[in-house]
């Protein structure tokens, strides 16, 4: 029987990560971490970028994954969510200038900056306002003191970041964490795999 492949992102998640697999005695892969395919026995790893780890995952390339539900959100992919890991806790919020008396629902021809369209445009579209998704891979923080943008849809951890660049937040959209994903066939084909993997990361989440 082949490895079992579970795709991770080296993102802000990567450290939670190492640190569930060793409470859960889950062999995980160390050293400089250059190598993106890393097989250790049982399990293989796949290092791939954060947004992709749910498309490795749908298309069964790999069996499993872990990625943040922010993410799961806004790639809209097939797959199983067995468990909430419980770690890389955050929010993604909608955020303007600070003082700036900013109301989404007043705005005519909103301009909106955001990592994550899907979830922008879905969000903008439930409260019936106009909006204008502006997609950025990066430093959206900045985007509005740019003039780029009216406001930003971003992650927000302690909210230092959007202080630190004269923003505020306005509203919540979702509340994320660490999901552990599964792909479909995996899940049946692989069942009794799939099952140790998941209970063993259930018994050694925080």
């Amino acid at each position: 029987m082949s490895a079992l492949t579970v795709a991770l992102s080296k993102g802000r998640l990567l450290a939670g990560t190492e640190q569930l697999f060793g409470r859960a005695a889950l062999p995980f892969p160390g050293g400089d971490g250059r190598r993106l395919v890393v097989g250790l026995g049982a399990l293989r790893f796949l290092f791939v970028k954060d947004m992709d780890v749910p498309t490795y995952v749908e298309h069964g390339v790999a069996d499993a994954g872990v990625a943040g539900r922010d993410v799961l959100l806004e790639s809209g992919s097939d797959v199983y969510e067995p468990l909430d890991l419980r770690y890389g806790r955050c929010r993604l919020v909608v955020a303007a200038r600070a003082a700036s008396g900013f109301d989404p629902r007043a705005a005519a021809g909103l301009r909106v900056a955001t990592k994550y369209p899907r979830v922008a445009s879905a969000h903008f579209l439930q409260r019936g306002v106009s909006a204008e998704i502006v997609k950025l891979s990066g430093s959206v923080e900045i985007a509005p003191g740019l003039g780029l943008c009216d406001c930003i849809v971003d992650v927000v951890e302690s909210g230092r970041t959007l202080a630190e660049n004269g923003l505020e937040e306005i509203e919540d959209v979702a509340v994320s964490s660490a999901r552990l994903i599964v792909n479909r066939a995996s899940y049946h084909a692989r069942r009794a795999e799939v099952a140790e993997l998941v209970e063993s990361l259930r018994r050694a989440a925080p």
